[in-house]
């Protein structure tokens, strides 16, 4: 009789367990199908590149630009699964870059700028690429343009404003700076 019980326990945690998963899935479609980055990546540099403060400055909405940046802005500059960054004005020292007067500012994160953190308001914008329905590419873009943070990028695309003036570029276009 106790064999039976014991086989019938091994069954119920069996067909529990077969439900479980280590799948890290969080929801319908993201990463499932891997996005062909060659219709974004661009072979040169776009003419008429403006720095993101310049960009910020003179771009309306719904206008064409090119704007160079470098990657970060924050801890995370990144828009998780998605092919979304933040961008900054490559005049704003990373904490890693060396001053003209020799110094640098060290800390753990050089791409979050927080020895000019007072700056970033005025030079920072987001990136995003989107599908053909308008939808953000659900890949991640560290994954889909092999890029990481403080590296330079030029984008090309339309110009969006929110309410409180922040750029926004709708990219249909990179290339990256090595």
């Amino acid at each position: 009789m106790r064999i039976y019980f014991e086989l019938t326990l091994v069954s119920i945690v069996t067909v529990m367990l077969a439900g479980c998963t280590n799948s890290t899935d969080t929801g319908p479609a993201v990463n499932k199908v891997k996005v062909d980055p060659a219709p974004y990546l661009l072979a040169t540099e776009p003419d008429g590149g403006l720095d993101v403060i310049a960009a910020r400055e003179s771009a309306k909405d719904d206008d064409a630009v090119v704007v160079v940046g470098r990657i970060g802005g924050g801890l995370n500059p990144w828009v998780e699964s998605r092919a979304a960054f933040q961008i900054v004005d490559p005049s704003i020292l990373a904490c890693s870059d060396e001053t003209p007067d020799g110094e640098t500012c060290s800390c753990k994160t050089p791409w979050d700028y927080c020895c000019e953190i007072d700056k970033l308001p005025d030079a920072m914008a987001l990136v995003r690429f989107e599908d053909k329905q308008g939808k953000v590419v659900l890949e991640d873009a560290r994954n889909l343009f092999g890029i990481m943070e403080l590296q330079t990028v030029v984008v090309k695309g339309i110009a969006k404003r929110d309410e409180a003036g922040n750029l926004t570029v709708i990219a249909d276009g990179i290339f990256l700076r090595n």
